[in-house]
Order: C-alpha cells, then sequence, then structure tokens
C-alpha cells in the first residue's frame, strides 16, 4: 500500500513520537517497535486537541492510534471523576482495550475501569466512586451510571468513540447523543470507525467540530493478504456436511472462526459438529454469560481448542492472534459486515484465507460484496465426496415463504460487477446445483394508474 526508502523505514519507530520514558518502556516490553499507518497518520492530529474522525481498516491498530498520543500528553491531576471516557460496541471489547491500556500505563499513575452489561451494576458503581481516570465501557451501561449520577464527565476532556459505526449499527444512537450532551463545550472528540456511512456522517455534523479525517483506505477495502473462496451450496444441511468435510480433510485449518447470522444458526451448527470434532469448538453468542464468553477466548488464544463458533458479536474490534482461517458458515446480511468478519484473519502481516459458503438467497448479497471490495470471490468446485442433502430444515422452509416488503437499495458498481450478476443469475457457475433467476410477480399497470387517481381525487 505504501513505500519507504530504506533508511526511512529503519527510523520507523515509536521513538519518533518522543513518547515519556514511562510510556516506550511499557511498549518496549510489549514487543512493538514500528507504527502501523493510521498510528502514524493519526498521532499529530490527535495531539493538536481537534477533533478527529479516522477511518481504517479492522486489524490496523485503531486501538494504539488514539491511545498513544492521549496518553503522551497525561498529567496527573486530583480527580476522581474520568479524564478520558472510550466508548465500545461490546463487552469484549471493553476487556480488551482496558487490558491495553493497563499494559501501556504500567508505569503511570492512572486509574483505569470497564464497564458493561451482564453483570452487577451495584459492583461497578462501588469501583467508579473509588475513583477512575481512564473509562471504557458499553454505551448502555455507561449511560446507567451517568443516569443515577454515579459517573460525572465534569473532568472529561477526551471522548474516543471506536467503532462507531457498529455501536450505531446495534441502536446505541440515543445512548452515544446523551452522553454527547452530558459531556462540558470544552473537550476533544475522537472516532473511530472501519467503515464510513450516513449515520456516522449525520452524527459528525452535529456533535463533532470541523473534524480532521484520516483515511488510511476506502470504506469497504479487504486486507491484501487474505485469500477469499467460496464455494456454492444448496442448502444448510449441505454446508454442515461441507464444513466437516474441510475440517476433516484440511490440517491446515488449525485456528478457526466460524461466523453465522444468529444464535440460534450458532447452536445448530455446534450441536451438529461436536460428535464428529468433540471440545474442538468454542461457541460464543450474547446468550452466553460473560464468564463464559472470556474463557472461551482464553482457551482459544492458548490453542486448547481448534476454533470458535459465534456471530458477528466477534465481527469487529477483537484482536485474537494468528486466526489461519474465517468460515462464512452463512454469508452476513450486510455487505460492509463481511468485511469486518474476514478481517479476523490475515493480521499484523500474517496471511489468512476465508471461506464462505454461499446458497442461493445468499448470491445477492455476495455480489453486493464484491461491489463493495472491487473483488471477486474465487468460487471452488464443490466436493466430490461430500454429500449433497435434499432435507430443508424448517427455519429454510419459512424463509421460502417470506416475501420482503421492502427491498434494499442497491450499490452502484462498474459494468464489470453488473455483467456478473446477470451472469451468475442466468448460468450455474458451479456446485451442485443450479442458480435460476429470481422470479418476480408481474405488476398490472392499469389498475395501480386507477388506484393513484382515486387518491388523488380524495
Amino acid at each position: 500500500m505504501r513505500t519507504f526508502a530504506p533508511n526511512y523505514r529503519s527510523m520507523n519507530t515509536f521513538e519518533l513520537f518522543n513518547l515519556p520514558k514511562s510510556l516506550q518502556k511499557a511498549i518496549d516490553e510489549l514487543g512493538l517497535t514500528t507504527p502501523t499507518p493510521i498510528q502514524e497518520k493519526s498521532f499529530s492530529p490527535i495531539m493538536s486537541g481537534r477533533d478527529v474522525m479516522g477511518i481504517a481498516q479492522t486489524g490496523t491498530g485503531k486501538t494504539l492510534a488514539y491511545l498513544l498520543p492521549l496518553l503522551k500528553q497525561w498529567k496527573f491531576i486530583h480527580t476522581d471523576s474520568p479524564r478520558i471516557v472510550i466508548l465500545v460496541p461490546t463487552r469484549e471489547l471493553v476487556v480488551q482495550i482496558v487490558e491495553v491500556v493497563e499494559s501501556l500505563t504500567k508505569y503511570m499513575s492512572v486509574r483505569t475501569l470497564g464497564v458493561y452489561g451482564g453483570v452487577n451494576i451495584n459492583t461497578q458503581k462501588k469501583s467508579v466512586r473509588e475513583g477512575i481516570d481512564i473509562l471504557v465501557g458499553t454505551p448502555g451501561r455507561t449511560m446507567d451510571l451517568a443516569l443515577d449520577n454515579v459517573i460525572r464527565f465534569d473532568s472529561t476532556q477526551k471522548l474516543v468513540i471506536d467503532e462507531f459505526d457498529e455501536i450505531l449499527n446495534l441502536g446505541f444512537r440515543f445512548q452515544v447523543t446523551s452522553i454527547l450532551a452530558m459531556l462540558k463545550n470544552k473537550h476533544q472528540s475522537i472516532l473511530f470507525s472501519a467503515t464510513m456511512t450516513e449515520d456516522v456522517d449525520e452524527m459528525l455534523d452535529d456533535y463533532f467540530d470541523l473534524p480532521e479525517e484520516i483515511t488510511l483506505a476506502p470504506s469497504g477495502t479487504p486486507l491484501e493478504k487474505i485469500k477469499q473462496i467460496a464455494y456454492r451450496v444448496p442448502n444448510f444441511l449441505t454446508k454442515i456436511n461441507l464444513l466437516k468435510g474441510l475440517l476433516q480433510s484440511d490440517e491446515s485449518m488449525s485456528r478457526i472462526l466460524m461466523f453465522v447470522n444468529n444464535k440460534k444458526i450458532a447452536d445448530l451448527v455446534a450441536n451438529n459438529i461436536e460428535e464428529d470434532f468433540p471440545e474442538q469448538f468454542g461457541l460464543i453468542h450474547s446468550n452466553k454469560s460473560q464468564n463464559y464468553r472470556l474463557n472461551t477466548m482464553a482457551s482459544f488464544q492458548r490453542g486448547e481448542i481448534r476454533g470458535i463458533i459465534t456471530t458477528d458479536v466477534m465481527a469487529r474490534g477483537l484482536d485474537i492472534s494468528d486466526v489461519t482461517h474465517v468460515i462464512n458458515v452463512e454469508f452476513p446480511e450486510v455487505e460492509e459486515q463481511y468485511i469486518h468478519r474476514i478481517g479476523r484473519t490475515g493480521r499484523a502481516d500474517k496471511s489468512g484465507i476465508a471461506i464462505s459458503f454461499v446458497s442461493p438467497h445468499e448470491e445477492e448479497i455476495q455480489i453486493q460484496a464484491e461491489i463493495l471490495m472491487e473483488k471477486e470471490l474465487e468460487f471452488l468446485d464443490f466436493p466430490a465426496d461430500v454429500e449433497v442433502a435434499t432435507r430443508l430444515l424448517e427455519f429454510e422452509k419459512e424463509r421460502k415463504k417470506m416475501k420482503f416488503l421492502l427491498k434494499r437499495p442497491k450499490r452502484e458498481g462498474g459494468a464489470a460487477f453488473h455483467e456478473k450478476s446477470a451472469k451468475n443469475k442466468q448460468v450455474n457457475l458451479g456446485g451442485p446445483g443450479k442458480v435460476k433467476p429470481r422470479k418476480t410477480k408481474p405488476t398490472n399497470r392499469g389498475v395501480e394508474k386507477k388506484r393513484a387517481a382515486k387518491r388523488k381525487g380524495k
């Protein structure tokens, strides 16, 4: 993506940031030597005190991009209210960022606390009252504590909103805007997001003061080191058969994340592969307790289990090292989410593989993801030794009966992608069954005109 002359490359270290000795020592002990591009680009703008909006791919080091300049400016002030507030979408991200902050402030006098739902709020209230300097929290629990007058923002100088687009996707707009309204006028707002959406843009216009934009890559651009392959699969039971076949035959699948679209399907996948691969895979979704989720992640990090079956709760922001494969057992329902899922592999300059099982009803969103990336998935022939099931599960039968009242808008793409879309609807590109064009119900234009005239006459 970027090239540097050899002599500049050798100088490109964290020491160029001229960090305090206590912070630099912690970085050295973490084994960090070279800033990522987003960390380089963000440092000076954040140090300037201006509002900042950063757009960067997942896995590019956004957490350190805002923590390093904020911690460089850190000076001890006697206060028990948080001076830095960091909002993130999920409990797992809260835990992860608190760990990063504590590692960086090992030799500094900084009190850090993470707050999130799913645990006893009274325990968190007690911790807040003991005094904090940096608060990391989900918008919902942070708002709850603020409404109870436990958290006050009188001393807050910096507000960071990480994974902003995902926060909005999860329905936390009201909580975020309420927290913004509680802050005193003089503060710095810093936003980091993997994608730029209209909702994000609207929030910036309403609550940020002429933010400086830092863009590392176009919204939706995939990581270059990820090989993206796919199979055309007619139904869910065939997906299970294919999944078992790949896990059985490919020994390189040693650290895997499997994604589905909801917790019911996650349970279904887990139950189906447990018999063939006992105690090799964990399961994480919103119905699992916080301790269970954290213990499962820790087991995966230690290499005690082969992989995790999960929903999109693990698709954003989490830094899980050395994931060899991401498998989309179900293609995500939103094209941008595909980018976030596959970004769990191919991190830290390592290569990775993303495999997607695409059934006929998922082809439209698959094409939209390709348009977004400006890159096509490589479809492989369906393995001859994998059984093709004919039986549909109940949720598949229900899906066939559903009629979508609203048609989702399509993104405009280049001519090549429109040709691909038309081609995919007309011919079989491989796999066990033909992909037939979707039938549309004819419209009686005469009836529609009469109805329109009648409405005007009312």
